[in-house]
């Protein structure tokens, strides 16, 4: 059996981050990676201004994420639009891009780093791996994204009707730029939402979030997709640049508006295991990024026993941007709400920036 004084499970943005400070510290740790490759996670990509803002204090600077900002949001909900311009400008980036940018950061850094080490389960303060190797850590830094790990399930409510996550690819062609240009779209429709942003490498990525309900009425991601373009003209022409047979990625169950609102000593729970804000709000990988540089702010000062203290922290300072976002969310959902925001939204466009302010999170480790 292996042992380190801290184990970080998951080189997303989240881990990544972690293993930076970690390395930078000088603190012995280790970060293990399921995969031998950088892949393209399924949720994530929108980073606002606030998140490239502590991007750039890490190290990455947005050109080399994406040289091409969004300005502005544009809402649709049936046959209705309304434009507002961001706060500041954000940018999309593919997952594959950002994660490989933090963990090469990380690993430049020092950051001990095992890839293609699958983690199957953590039970009895043992992290045992797919191949049977069992490692026992001091601290356990739960990066896993979307996913639970078995024996740290996050044990969140589904409901009688839980969300879904989908995504597909779009383009790249010039006549899709034409159409989604420096925005960000949000598509509103019933039991669900779609979001829109153009990437690095030229394609648009479409993130949706759908009830379990909607899915079963259309009988399969296919005829979801016709059905929703055949509804809102603006977002079937959008999905007509789809590539023929493109895969449709999906995540079951995901628990939108959970928050770990209590610690345990030894355990930091990062990202979406710690807090799984509405992706309506773009705001998930800024919370990654920010729950990785203060987890490893708190285990630097006080060592496993800071792991309490940040999860409730954390928590506290979501629970607004948290209760906003979960607001916006139940109103998205509801054909009258949507078609009542977008009217809003033209009649005062501020609004939409009000909204994207408060529902950020601050970077306090790397605001100081």
């Amino acid at each position: 059996m292996r042992r380190t004084p801290a184990l970080i499970v998951g080189g997303g943005p989240a881990g990544a981050v972690a293993a930076l400070q970690l390395a930078r510290a000088g603190a012995p740790h280790l970060l293990v990676e399921r995969n031998a490759e950088t892949g393209d996670a399924l949720c994530g990509g929108f980073l606002s201004w606030r998140t490239l803002e502590a991007l750039d204090r890490l190290g990455v600077p947005r050109d080399a994420l994406n040289r091409d900002a969004i300005r502005r949001l544009r809402l649709v909900a049936g046959g209705r639009t309304a434009e507002a311009t961001l706060p500041r400008p954000a940018l999309a980036v593919s997952r594959r891009r950002l994660d490989s940018l933090l963990l090469d950061h990380a690993m430049a850094a020092g950051a001990a780093v095992d890839r293609g080490a699958a983690v199957r389960a953590a039970e009895d303060g043992v992290v045992r791996l797919a191949d049977d190797g069992e490692i026992a850590p001091d601290a356990l830094f739960l990066a896993t994204g979307k996913h639970d790990l078995r024996g740290l399930v996050r044990g969140a409510e589904r409901g009688d009707d839980p969300t879904l996550g989908l995504r597909i690819r779009l383009g790249p062609s010039a006549a899709l730029d034409r159409l989604i240009g420096d925005t960000i779209e949000l598509h509103l429709f019933d039991r669900g939402y779609a979001g829109l942003a153009r990437q690095e490498d030229g394609t648009v990525n479409l993130c949706m979030a759908v009830h379990r309900s909607r899915l079963s009425d259309a009988g399969s991601p296919d005829t979801l997709l016709a059905a929703l373009g055949a509804e809102s003209p603006r977002l079937g022409e959008r999905l007509a640049h789809r590539a023929s047979g493109a895969a449709i990625d999906a995540v079951a169950n995901v628990p939108y508006g959970w928050r770990a609102t209590l610690g345990k000593s030894g355990l930091f729970r990062l990202g979406d295991q710690a807090a799984c804000i509405p992706s309506l709000a773009g705001e998930g990988m800024g919370i990654a990024i920010e729950s990785g540089a203060r987890a490893a702010a708190a285990y630097l000062r006080y060592g496993p026993d800071g792991a309490d203290d940040y999860q409730r922290t954390l928590a506290r300072d979501l629970s607004m941007p948290f209760a906003i976002a979960d607001r916006i969310r139940a109103a998205a959902e509801r054909p009258a709400w949507a078609h009542a925001l977008v009217a809003a939204v033209r009649l005062a466009p501020a609004l939409a920036g009000i909204a994207a302010r408060l529902t950020r999170i601050s970077h306090k480790p790397l605001d100081g």
